[in-house]
């Protein structure tokens, strides 16, 4: 989970030690700054002009490092979605100082309080980014999406595009969009529903403070303008998967389903939140029917996150189909190039193919080390996050040692039992004998120490 908001800065201590903790970089190196500073002025010489076509950005108000701009046409029956993707390619030089820092960090690393980026911010938040103040190359995928919502790559290019609007997903009005962009997520999300497609967007989490060290975590679910929006990302992503798995090359995102254990414990979290999950319905089609807006539906979804298998990256192997069991489909990361190091390389590689131009040695060369340090970043970008969550649910308690709390046994293991609160969305350990998953209890909170970032608890009654 990337998303914990602390508006008010309430967390600062604690964040800043977290920070310390991961070394989560301050800054750039003086001579990458440098280097980006030179990279920011140049002029694109290979991309046709595409400025007439009216783009547009659809984001978080307060962003601007802008991955995705997008245009919609028609084609008879079809849709064509127009998705341009900032080239980040184009002020990178393989091997430079850029490219080398770039490979040191993964990914940028998200706090509440700011964030630590890929790419120095002369580039991710200037000439790179698809902000509405001047043209800026892309590189456009036009993606097919027929009636029933298949997907096909019709073409990539290099261009030169220009923004006419920056908006924001909280203030977007249906006329300020393409006339075709809710048909289009219609349309991605039937295609979803009948390939069984278990994707759970799970609401964010705000720290709220309430005085005295004290603070509220609450959930904010997702706005309908970013699962529209998000179906556009994962149409392009899924055809570029099918692309590259047919051109024998690239990169995929690839997750295991929940192992029976997972899943049995997430039955039991359902219960402790008081949800009623048919024994014949499975975790997919319980997933679909939570609705994120009721705060205790919203808190299991993020269960559901936390209890996966974890998403890893794979190269093409000859006669293996990568498969991403929430997308149910062969999936590819490619639309976030100014967060992610992958994706620089899978938008080369399709721009190749999609070109009939071989797809260049350093990019083949980089799908087989890019698993590693993408699992490397993404293992820090996790710990960090789980560090965020621990500091807020200690926060969250904080001032209230010595209140009962009911709860329910998850699970078991040699270090005791795993509980859900029933009431919070806090999971934690507590000493108790002779229960078995499924038994309620009543726990008592003996410690919420913000600073450790602990909270303990010990069985009552």
């Amino acid at each position: 989970m990337k998303a914990l908001i602390d508006p008010d800065n309430a967390l600062a201590a604690g964040l800043a030690a977290i920070r310390t903790q991961y070394q989560v970089p301050a800054s750039f190196p003086a001579n990458v700054l440098a280097a980006a500073d030179e990279a920011a002025k140049r002029a694109p010489t290979e991309h046709v002009d595409r400025t007439a076509r009216p783009f547009v950005t659809l984001d978080p108000a307060s962003s601007t490092d802008l991955d995705q701009a997008f245009a919609i046409d028609r084609s008879g029956a079809d849709l064509l979605l127009h998705y341009a993707i900032a080239d980040v390619a184009w002020f990178v030089d393989d091997g430079g100082a850029i490219d080398a820092e770039a490979w040191r960090r993964g990914e940028t690393l998200y706090l509440p309080d700011g964030k630590a980026g890929l790419y120095p911010p002369v580039l991710a938040e200037g000439a790179a980014s698809l902000l509405p103040s001047g043209p800026r190359p892309a590189v456009i995928f036009t993606v097919r999406v027929a009636p029933d919502g298949a997907v096909h790559l019709d073409g990539a290019e290099r261009a030169i595009i220009r923004s006419t609007a920056k908006l924001a997903y909280d203030s977007v009005r249906e006329a300020d969009l393409p006339a075709d962009f809710v048909e289009l997520a219609n349309r991605i999300q039937a295609a979803e529903d009948r390939r069984g497609a278990a994707r759970i967007d799970p609401p964010e989490q705000e720290v709220a403070p309430l005085g005295d060290r004290r603070f509220k975590l609450l959930l904010r679910p997702q706005l309908e303008s970013e699962l529209r929006n998000a179906a556009m990302s994962l149409a392009t992503n899924l055809a570029i998967a099918d692309a590259l798995q047919a051109h024998h090359t690239g990169l995929f995102r690839v997750i295991a389903e929940p192992d029976t254990r997972a899943v049995r414990r997430l039955r039991l979290t359902a219960k402790a939140f008081g949800l009623t999950w048919p024994e014949a319905a499975t975790l997919d089609q319980f997933g679909r029917t939570l609705d994120p807006a009721d705060p205790k539906q919203a808190a299991f979804m993020l269960a559901i996150r936390r209890a996966g298998q974890g998403a890893s990256y794979v190269p093409f192997r000859e006669g293996v189909v990568p498969w991403h069991a929430a997308m149910a489909a062969t999936y590819a990361h490619a639309t976030a190039p100014l967060r992610r190091l992958a994706d620089r390389y899978v938008v080369r590689a399709t721009l190749a193919i999609a070109n009939g131009r071989p797809v260049p040695d350093v990019v083949t060369a980089a799908f087989d080390q890019l698993p590693g340090v993408m699992a490397r970043s993404g293992s820090l970008a996790g710990q960090i996050d789980r560090a965020v969550i621990d500091l807020a649910e200690a926060a969250m308690l904080h001032g209230h040692e010595g209140e009962d709390f009911p709860a329910v046994v998850t699970d078991l293991d040699d270090r005791g039992a795993r509980m859900q609160l029933r009431d919070l969305p806090v999971v934690a350990r507590v000493t108790a004998h002779s229960v078995a998953p499924g038994d309620e209890l009543r726990v008592r909170l003996t410690a919420a120490d913000p600073d450790k970032r602990t909270i303990s608890f010990e069985r009552v009654g």
